[in-house]
């Protein structure tokens, strides 16, 4: 039975990574995967899922207005694929996160999403909180604070390593931007 799943985490615990390992694993096996991502993120170049462990693959893009069943629905009209796997799915629209939960119940593919849960001021984003509530199941990627701890948040940084607590949900970083926390570290870092 087809599910939806939703796999979250905070920045560089390797959501990237695990995605590409199982979609290894399936392609190994004979099966054909299908990948997405963000177009907005073009860090590792468009159309491209890669690992900071230097693994990558290519995938087709989702912008805002796509429609995310009917780019799935053609590529399964092209041959069978076993799963479908998406990257940065915090970036989907809640539309769109429907149009997934649609995938799985209408074309009886399964669904892996990856992402992030909350942004850098600890709020959800819009396909992390529509995800949350229509997967049907959800897994934590888990990585660590620098005192040890579970990291559950991620905060901003500027250039010469400066706290950021305002801005725009989205900005496009890495380990040069961002940092993953524990809450308490978090709630430190931000003066709260």
């Amino acid at each position: 039975m087809a599910k939806l799943y939703f796999n979250y985490s905070t920045m560089n615990a390797g959501k990237s990574t695990v995605l590409l390992q199982a979609s290894h694993n399936y392609r190994e096996r004979g099966m054909d995967t299908y990948l997405m991502t963000a177009a907005l993120d073009g860090r590792a170049g468009v159309g491209k899922i890669a690992s900071r462990i230097g693994i990558s693959a290519e995938a087709d893009t989702f912008s805002v207005g796509d429609d995310v069943f009917a780019m799935i629905e053609a590529r399964l009209n092209r041959g069978e694929i076993a799963c479908v796997f998406v990257d940065e799915a915090q970036f989907l629209t809640e539309a769109q996160v429907w149009q997934l939960a649609r995938a799985v119940d209408d074309l009886r593919v399964p669904v892996l999403a990856y992402g992030l849960r909350v942004d850098f001021q600890g709020r959800l984003f819009p396909g992390s909180a529509a995800l949350l509530a229509l997967a049907d199941e959800m897994r934590e990627v888990r990585t660590i604070c620098k005192c040890g701890r579970k990291a559950t948040m991620v905060i901003r940084q500027d250039e010469n390593g400066n706290t950021i607590t305002e801005g725009a949900q989205v900005q496009i970083g890495g380990n040069e931007t961002y940092v993953s926390l524990c809450r308490k570290h978090w709630r430190e870092a931000v003066g709260s």
